[in-house]
């Protein structure tokens, strides 16, 4: 029978994986913030729960699973790029006109998918460390705000500076940046107190 440690290490695991394929693709698209009017990418909007969701994963199943999971993340969304790549180089049934939208919207993902896995990978490593040190001297949810907020600073910069540096003008890249370290910041904070809700499942040294 599956166990409740295993059940909650999974589901956040399932989730944190799904967040950031959904962000990715998201990322496709420069969005204006409302009321502020300053652009950003439209993985902003669910990427920064990521961040969150690896303290579930670091909680449930221990830090070693955490950095795990964070790699394979990285593996399946190249994974995905490749793919979405392979597919729009096959030749378009003659009926389906989608073709050249298809190749504009998903073709660009490499570059973002590119630039996120080198963000994600180094962001969320300093995320895991820092989560650890600080659950070990204060407490989780602790852990979870001040781990949170360094790593979604280190990734707003790499991911942005990475994906739209050379292709956007400069400002619009700052633009980006700014916006992608504020939202990640609200949401960040807002989602940091579920990790109460979250039951440690391993060890207190496992952290």
């Amino acid at each position: 029978m599956p166990t409740i440690k295993n059940n909650l290490a999974l589901i956040s695991a399932a989730l944190y994986v799904a967040s950031q394929l959904i962000a990715n693709v998201l990322s496709t698209k420069i969005a204006l913030l409302p009321w502020v009017n300053l652009a950003m990418d439209g993985g902003t909007v669910i990427y920064p729960l990521t961040f969150t969701l690896r303290d579930f994963v670091h909680k449930t199943a221990g830090k070693k699973s955490a950095r795990v999971v964070v790699c394979t993340a990285a593996g399946i969304n190249l994974a995905m790029v490749i793919l979405f790549y392979l597919v729009g180089k096959l030749p378009a049934e003659p009926s389906w006109a989608f073709q050249a939208d298809y190749q504009n919207i998903l073709t660009p993902v490499f570059r973002i998918v590119l630039a996120s896995v080198i963000s994600q990978v180094i962001s969320e490593l300093i995320d895991t460390e820092i989560f650890s040190r600080i659950y070990h001297r204060f407490n989780d949810l602790a852990g979870s705000l001040l781990s949170n907020t360094v790593a979604l600073v280190a990734d707003s910069f790499l991911f942005c500076l990475i994906a739209f540096a050379g292709v956007m003008p400069f400002s619009v890249v700052m633009s980006i940046i700014f916006s992608n370290i504020l939202v990640k910041f609200v949401l960040s904070a807002a989602s940091a107190p579920a990790i109460k809700l979250i039951p440690r499942t391993v060890d207190f040294d496992e952290i």
